[in-house]
């Protein structure tokens, strides 16, 4: 059995599909219950003899991890190998900013770029302007698009060229929409929004990582209600808001958390209006969340 070195390409609990270093593509089982690979992975996989399949016997050591922790508060790791995260938010599920913070910081841990997508503007966008002129103001990609009408796709498009991103969000903003749209087909289930309750329903089971005609690579993910990063400690959270990563240095004491301490640039910079008061909230709340996440 001659051992190769593969992609992880999409998952299905503990069975994946690999891409070949021919691009060829395989169905695999892993070996053992200890190795947890996630798409985006570089394995070691072996062809098993008189089957189809093939074995994942080894993970790659990985560039970074998308991450979050699960209901016992350990780690979970969602995606490997990116360099770029796109948050899609929309009118409709409400958009929830805090949420879009928390992948945002993910991807400063991570050292990735990143962008925030606007969808569904075909049904009003008016609501997320000043939103979307923040982040943009802090170095962040903004745009606005409807993958229903096509408006603002080559914009996304352009983004996405020749990365490996993933694209991340809340159930029912459209992340499998405008991967049909950027794709030409489609691909990936869709599911309209429950008329009920107005939230998303869960519409991609596993994760997949899909070529993109202009080069490229995009990892479509699992919608969700909630988010957040697996941290180390809170007092990484400032590491994962730029602007506040910036500011950290002016502060009067090093180890400044940017609550209650006296003499805070990031505070000061808050009440100057130099940083949005939305943004600074989303970081104590990133705060409060992981510590709460520590305590069990």
């Amino acid at each position: 059995m001659s051992e190769q070195q593969a992609t992880v390409i999409a998952t299905f609990s503990r069975r994946m599909r690999l891409r070949l270093s021919d691009g060829t593509e395989v169905e695999a089982r892993i070996k053992g219950k200890r190795l947890k690979p996630v798409c985006g992975d570089s394995v070691i996989a072996e062809r098993i003899d008189k089957e189809a399949d093939w074995l994942i016997t080894a993970i790659q050591a990985r560039q970074n991890e998308l991450t979050r922790p699960n209901l016992r508060g350990q780690v979970e790791v969602l995606a490997a190998n990116l360099d770029y995260l796109v948050v899609v938010a929309a009118p409709e599920p409400r958009a929830d900013w805090f949420i879009i913070d928390r992948y945002l910081c993910a991807a400063e841990i991570m050292h990735v770029a990143a962008a925030v997508v606007y969808n569904k503007i075909d049904l009003g966008a008016a609501a997320a302007r000043e939103e979307l002129e923040n982040y943009a103001a802090i170095g962040y990609d903004a745009v606005q698009c409807s993958a229903e009408t096509g408006q603002g796709m080559d914009a996304v498009s352009d983004l996405l060229t020749g990365r490996c991103a993933i694209i991340v969000g809340q159930s029912g903003v459209g992340k499998s929409s405008i991967i049909n749209r950027l794709l030409g087909d489609t691909l990936q289930k869709t599911a309209a929004v429950s008329g009920k309750s107005r939230e998303g329903r869960h519409t991609t089971v596993n994760s997949a990582m899909i070529p993109l005609p202009g080069g490229g690579f995009v990892i479509d993910s699992p919608g969700v209600r909630d988010y957040a990063p697996a941290l180390e400690s809170s007092t990484h959270a400032a590491q994962g808001f730029r602007e506040i990563a910036a500011l950290a240095q002016h502060c009067r004491f090093a180890n400044c958390r940017h609550l209650r301490e006296p003499n805070c640039a990031v505070k000061e910079a808050m009440e100057n209006g130099q940083i949005s008061p939305r943004r600074y909230e989303s970081y104590k709340r990133t705060v409060n969340l992981t510590e709460q996440i520590a305590r069990g």
